[in-house]
């Protein structure tokens, strides 16, 4: 985590179903067989199942192997994404073995602090979806920046080709209006979330900026501190602006284009280079101050670490403690970075395994950025790879 991250929620987590139609597994056998699967570019590559993906997990689920899917993609309730995958996969998944990048923004609506009646802006994915998502984790108060746009279409002249057939077609009236002319009735927004990839980066970019820059979140204003010197931070971000969280911080992702798309990480670089220019009348280098989840950073692994030995201690008990760990990623930027750099308090080994099959392109002379304990054709290959590093050999040939 960079220093300009604040601090993030604190996670609770939930304990994962024992499944059944299971053969028995003894102590000696279970010790190291734990396993963390990417999704996109590792089971699926935009909505195409991988080859060998669903044999891989029914192969770990007929053999009690305990296994957690974690991905930083999103934009669908967990609900759903389970129930898709579940279909493509025919696998048998529920929610509490399944983690996206804006998971963790559930546990905003508990706690002294809580966001559940706030104001809040929803930024990313298809249409409403992730307004509909964030309601269904418990926020009351959601609105969109195509709510904004459909109301007062002059904050972004340039999506007027969108307005009729897209944002209308989900956009709702604001609980507040926009008047400069009066704050104190104007609406107010306390805290911006990027859910999901944004579609019109033109317009989200420009409702986050005047965010950013207002007086106390409200919209339609310019905080009079900005700019000022004399101020920390150059006086930006010093007038309780609302805090912006982001759910992704990959910059590529393996989409069913043969070269890897932006992603979310794409957008924030978006945003961090016009703070800087829009900041630097200045003549300093005011920070953008925001909270990033998601892979790599610690404490998306922390929470989960925390999920599986969770998960094995109900399939288990505690008698079995978890020692070793294998991420099975995609992305070195992220999957394999994380793996690599996270410190695990408990003392588990993470071993990462990088599957050719999405972000990462092996070619002659090249090596990752981040360099995994071994790269492995695709995610029968990882799982090859840790049964033999485990010595457990039962089974082993129903993989290949």
């Amino acid at each position: 985590m960079t220093p300009s991250h604040k601090s993030r929620p604190r996670i609770l987590l939930s304990r994962l179903s024992k499944k059944t139609g299971t053969r028995t597994v003894t102590p000696h056998e279970i010790l190291d067989l734990t396993a963390f699967c990417s999704i996109d570019g590792v089971l699926v590559r935009s909505a195409n199942a991988i080859p060998h993906a669903s044999r891989t997990l029914q192969f770990l689920q007929r053999n009690s192997i305990p296994f957690i899917l974690l991905t930083n993609g999103g934009g669908n309730h967990e609900s759903e994404r389970v129930k898709d995958l579940s279909c493509k996969l025919d696998v048998k998944l529920d929610t509490s073995m399944f983690v996206q990048s804006h998971t963790p923004f559930a546990e905003l609506v508990h706690g002294e602090n809580s966001l559940r009646d706030k104001c809040i802006m929803v930024v990313g994915g298809e249409g409403g979806r992730c307004r509909d998502v964030a309601e269904m984790y418990g926020f009351t108060n959601v609105v969109t920046p195509g709510d904004i746009y459909a109301a007062y279409p002059e904050i972004w002249p340039f999506s007027k080709p969108f307005l009729q057939d897209y944002y209308k077609s989900f956009a709702r009236a604001l609980p507040k209006p926009i008047d400069s002319a009066s704050p104190e009735e104007s609406l107010k927004i306390d805290a911006v979330f990027v859910y999901n990839d944004p579609r019109d980066w033109g317009l989200d970019l420009q409702v986050i900026l005047d965010v950013l820059l207002s007086r106390e979140g409200v919209m339609g204003t310019y905080s009079a501190k900005n700019g000022d010197r004399s101020l920390p931070n150059c006086g930006y971000l010093q007038d309780n602006q609302p805090p912006l969280y982001f759910s992704n911080p990959d910059l590529l992702w393996a989409a069913h284009y043969h070269l890897s798309r932006l992603g979310q990480g794409g957008f924030r670089e978006s945003l961090e280079g016009l703070w800087r220019a829009v900041t630097a009348h200045s003549h300093g280098t005011p920070e953008l101050y925001k909270t990033v989840i998601g892979k790599p950073y610690r404490e998306t692994y922390s929470f989960a670490e925390n999920l599986l030995m969770r998960h094995r201690d109900s399939l288990f008990g505690s008698a079995t403690p978890l020692r070793r760990v294998y991420m099975v990623g995609d992305n070195p930027e992220s999957d394999i970075r994380g793996a690599n750099n996270y410190d695990s308090p408990h003392g588990v080994e993470w071993v990462s395994l990088l599957t050719r099959t999405g972000v990462f392109r092996d070619r002659p002379g090249h090596t990752p950025t981040w360099e995994p304990r071994a790269i492995v054709d695709d995610v029968r290959a990882a799982v090859q790879y840790a049964l033999k590093d485990t010595a457990w050999d039962q089974g082993l040939d129903q993989l290949d």
